[in-house]
């Protein structure tokens, strides 16, 4: 009798599930998870399974993060056997698909083991501090089966402990339950000697797990979650659970979150929660993910009501679950009082920078950004800033300047709060998907008027966006500022060991017109040897119209490039107070940020 067989526990037939998972780790130094999945063939399996052959799948992706990640690589010595320790028959038919034969088989037994070395907030680790794993990443699933219930067992090192939302089955130690395979898809889990606090909010229970040692203060970080937690609950009106975890892992460098409709994982450096701005940008996480709780999770694109594992979900309104969830990661914590107004501003206009400095805004629109997010925003190359642009960044100065053409129409009696509560409302509490075009109606309504001229043009077209038209109304204006009058070159150096690498050249800039390509080696300006740092300062000696000699190794053969340089550009924006702000600029700004109008 095999392993599997031996170690099964000892239940009723009734209490035995269909799907059992038993997940060991018992060399986590070696990163290797031990997965061993039991299958009962009950009548009703077998009457699914009518040909004798079980199918088996693995997800290629998990939703929240909209790449093709192909879990299944990481899959290693599969084997499948009976309840008698005899193999059975098995077929590889894709890269995520096996088949088993099972006739005659009352309980079939599937052993594997994936290697787990990524730390992401979307794959799997383990090592010899803890393990962590995302159940798109580790399990398969059943075609046909994906709604009846799946446990799983977590058979850890001595002394860890296991964090998780599922609820545990009675008298089983560290047996969790899924009630279907969208549950068990959506909950992380962590297994180690990690931290556990726990807090209440509006009478909910909340724990924030934290594996890592940093530099964070627990009562601090914990009085900031219940402050951005209230914030989210006035706004949507409640809490949508019960019990609500905080998986923080503290890394050398990481940064990331991905959300669950009762939890969130959350990646950060160690060394980042004590300096202002970086603890500031912490909380900005914290609140993107846990607004995901509301917008995507529950509100979410009719594209993404039945989630497809096995290939691209595809939606033009991401713009709407990623963007203006960016928007709102600004808002909540200037309105909880974590930073106060001018880091509000602040904060905008470092992304408005962002936006109005990437050249592919000019070429792929919000919608397309969307929709292409599996093939373009999580494979950037050296040209990706020529012809795309993210609808995380995008959506949220959309989703920003949405806001304020809503208070401006209806004189701050409504605001993008509104449209986040009908989308609750209609959508959200019964997870009914929403198409573009029902989004589209709901802003509508909110702001009283037609958008379709606003659609067009700045989410299915490629217009710039008029954003001092629509600060005006509000006092402020957009400020474009130059770094120091310095000419335009269009490309970007970075010192890569004892070379200088060319690592983007915008496409219709100087340097491209010259024929200068990212990966080129920077050697020289006018007959100067020159580096990353240097160049900035040296273009200062030239003035616009000027040609200058840039030696290169293009393909390992150097070549000197005559370079005609350009009119600076702005090198950042600022959202600023206008000259002389009208009585009505000022009772705008005040009732849209609660208080009196003041210079930025």
């Amino acid at each position: 009798m095999t392993e599997a067989t031996q170690s099964r526990p000892h239940l009723q037939a009734e209490q035995i599930p269909v799907m059992q998972y038993r997940v060991g780790m018992s060399q986590p130094q070696s990163h290797l998870f031990e997965v061993k999945l039991c299958v009962r063939v009950d009548q009703e399996l077998r009457h699914l399974v009518k040909s004798g052959v079980l199918d088996l799948k693995m997800p290629v992706w998990t939703p929240g993060s909209y790449l093709v990640r192909e879990y299944s690589r990481h899959l290693q010595k599969f084997q499948a056997y009976d309840q008698a320790g005899q193999p059975c028959t098995w077929r590889k038919l894709s890269k995520n698909h096996w088949q088993i034969d099972i006739n005659n088989v009352q309980e079939l037994f599937i052993e594997y083991q994936i290697f787990a070395n990524e730390l992401t907030v979307r794959t799997n680790h383990l090592d010899k501090t803890h393990g962590y794993f995302n159940s798109a990443a580790l399990f398969f699933y059943i075609p046909g089966w994906e709604k009846h219930p799946i446990w799983v067992t977590i058979e850890p090192p001595e002394y860890w402990q296991v964090t998780t939302t599922l609820p545990k089955v009675s008298d089983q130690v560290n047996t969790f339950k899924a009630v279907d395979l969208d549950t068990l898809v959506d909950t992380p889990f962590e297994i180690g000697t990690h931290k556990i606090y726990e807090f209440k909010v509006r009478e909910k229970s909340h724990q924030l797990a934290i594996w890592g040692e940093g530099n964070g203060d627990s009562d601090r970080l914990i009085a900031d979650f219940q402050k951005i937690i209230e914030e989210e609950a006035d706004l949507f009106g409640d809490l949508p659970y019960e019990r609500y975890l905080f998986l923080l892992h503290l890394s050398s460098q990481g940064f990331g979150g991905l959300e669950h409709k009762d939890s969130c994982s959350l990646n950060y450096p160690r060394f980042g929660l004590r300096d202002k701005d970086k603890y500031n940008r912490f909380m900005q996480l914290v609140a993107h993910e846990f607004f995901h709780l509301w917008n995507v999770k529950r509100i979410r694109p009719k594209a993404l009501e039945v989630f497809n594992y096995e290939q691209e979900n595809y939606t033009e309104s991401l713009w709407f679950c990623e963007g203006t969830t960016s928007y709102y990661d600004i808002v909540i914590p200037w309105r909880s009082g974590i930073f106060d107004v001018k880091t509000f501003f602040k904060e905008l206009s470092k992304d408005i920078t962002r936006l109005q400095t990437i050249p592919g805004r000019k070429i792929q629109p919000l919608s397309e950004s969307s929709w292409d997010a599996w093939i373009k925003l999580y494979r950037r190359d050296a040209n990706s800033d020529n012809c795309q642009i993210s609808y995380y960044l995008k959506g949220e100065v959309v989703s920003f300047l949405l806001d304020l053409l809503i208070r401006e129409r209806t004189r701050n009696r409504r605001s993008l709060d509104d449209v986040m509560r009908r989308m609750w409302e209609e959508f959200g509490r019964q997870e009914i998907g929403y198409t573009p075009e029902q989004l589209k109606q709901v802003i509508e309504s909110v702001a009283e008027t037609d958008l379709t001229d606003f659609f067009e043009r700045y989410i299915y077209g490629t217009d710039e966006l008029p954003l001092n038209e629509f600060l005006e109304p509000f006092g402020l204006r957009l400020k474009a500022e130059k770094s120091d009058s310095v000419p335009y070159l269009g490309l970007q150096v970075i010192s890569d060991g004892s070379r200088e690498l060319i690592k983007f050249v915008e496409a219709g800039s100087p340097a491209q017109i010259a024929g200068i390509d990212p990966d080129d080696e920077l050697l020289a300006l006018n007959g100067f040897r020159v580096n990353a740092q240097q160049l900035s300062d040296r273009l200062k000696d030239y003035q616009p119209g000027e040609t200058v000699e840039l030696a290169i190794f293009h393909q390992d053969q150097l070549q000197t490039c005559s370079v005609t340089l350009a009119e600076p550009r702005p090198s950042s924006y600022k959202i600023a107070s206008v000259k002389d702000p009208s009585p009505q600029n000022q009772r705008n700004f005040s009732g849209w940020l609660g208080c009196p109008y003041h210079k930025l």
